[in-house]
């Protein structure tokens, strides 16, 4: 795959990596919702609007999230979901004024950083695994190697 290629597939990665963002920050608005569901009476016509509104977003989340594993690495778009937990922080600052404690924000900023490892790690292994495919007779060590019908079928033949 040549440069223009290559940037194009990176390009389409980072839109996707953004877009599986914003679905979680989505995602996210299911646990708002139950918690706003448990401050209410049980069956309570807020309490079931609430509750409504809760399923009503993890329904999307199960239709989208099929659409993010189709495009992307399941380990990594699991890996991704880990910051749903920055989200949870988020809405509890800002909707349920709960304090934030120094333990949270180290939690917080280690979620972060291990998605960025795992995403730049999945990127580079994606980039060594797209430069193997663009030179078929080349293995991922960079040696040559002669590829016979023989070697394809792994020894099978039509005898």
């Amino acid at each position: 795959m040549n440069r223009e290629g290559q940037g194009r597939e990176k390009g389409k990665r980072i839109r996707i990596l953004f877009f599986l963002h914003i679905f979680l920050m989505v995602y996210s608005f299911s646990g708002i919702f139950s918690k706003l569901a448990a401050g209410k009476d049980f069956m309570s016509l807020p309490f079931c609007l609430f509750y409504a509104l809760s399923l009503f977003v993890l329904f999307i989340y199960a239709i989208g999230w099929q659409q993010f594993i189709k495009r992307l690495p399941l380990t990594e778009a699991y890996a991704n979901r880990a910051v749903s937990v920055i989200w949870g922080c988020i809405w509890g600052v800002f909707i349920f004024h709960e304090r934030l404690t120094l333990k949270n924000l180290i939690g917080a900023v280690l979620v972060i950083g291990g998605v960025i490892l795992f995403s730049l790690a999945e990127a580079e292994a994606e980039t060594s695994e797209t430069s193997v495919k663009g030179n078929p007779a080349k293995t991922e060590s960079g040696a040559a190697k002669d590829m016979t019908a023989k070697d394809m079928t792994g020894g099978a033949s039509d005898e």
